[in-house]
């Protein structure tokens, strides 16, 4: 199977930059594992924007999944408070 490639925008660079390394260590394998499953159980299709989002604590990931290319962006990296602002 075909792995999918793994791409961070700038904005989210900035989110990881603010997130405690404990919950960076979560984040990142979240990460790796979206290389193979780009839809885990428990991602939801966001509704008012493109792309999805999982959980990872108190933490949100947003990403965009690019299948053609088998390419995925994660733009964004916050706290579930401000994720969405």
């Amino acid at each position: 199977m075909n792995k999918y490639r793994i791409e961070l925008s700038k904005s989210a660079i900035k989110d990881f930059e603010k997130i405690p390394k404990k919950e960076l260590r979560k984040i990142k394998n979240e990460i790796l594992m979206l290389e193979d499953n780009p839809r885990p159980i428990g991602s939801l299709k966001l509704t008012n924007e493109e792309g999805y989002r999982i959980r990872i604590g108190k933490y949100r990931l947003l990403y965009e999944i690019e299948d053609k290319e088998k390419h995925v962006v994660i733009y964004r990296a916050r706290h579930r408070k401000e994720v969405y602002r």
